[in-house]
């Protein structure tokens, strides 16, 4: 895996992960009964930015680094991942038959 592809790799899990983590601890307006005129009473009032990005960077770092371990170990191949997603893997049978 060169440099480029560990990055993306690492920006797709951090991305992935930032999104899951978004509406944790999320206090809205209607939540606290202080919704401002124009707008939403789901509008966020606390959303904890700040702490949700460093967590997310925490988490997708560990993830990021058992997921490399599995790629530069071989353990998982691109040749296993595509033979899992070929037609006709799940059938029990082979293709061509």
């Amino acid at each position: 895996m060169g440099i480029t592809s560990a990055l993306v790799l690492f920006a797709v899990i951090w991305s992935m992960v930032f999104l899951i983590a978004l509406p944790i601890r999320v206090q809205t307006q209607g939540d606290l009964k202080d919704v401002v005129p124009g707008t939403h009473a789901g509008a966020p009032e606390h959303h904890h930015l700040r702490r949700k990005a460093w967590w997310t960077t925490f988490i997708a770092a560990v993830l990021w680094a058992i997921t490399a371990g599995i790629i530069l170990s071989g353990w998982i191949t691109v040749d296993a991942v595509e033979s899992w997603f070929r037609a006709g893997a799940w059938s029990g049978r082979e293709i061509g038959e």
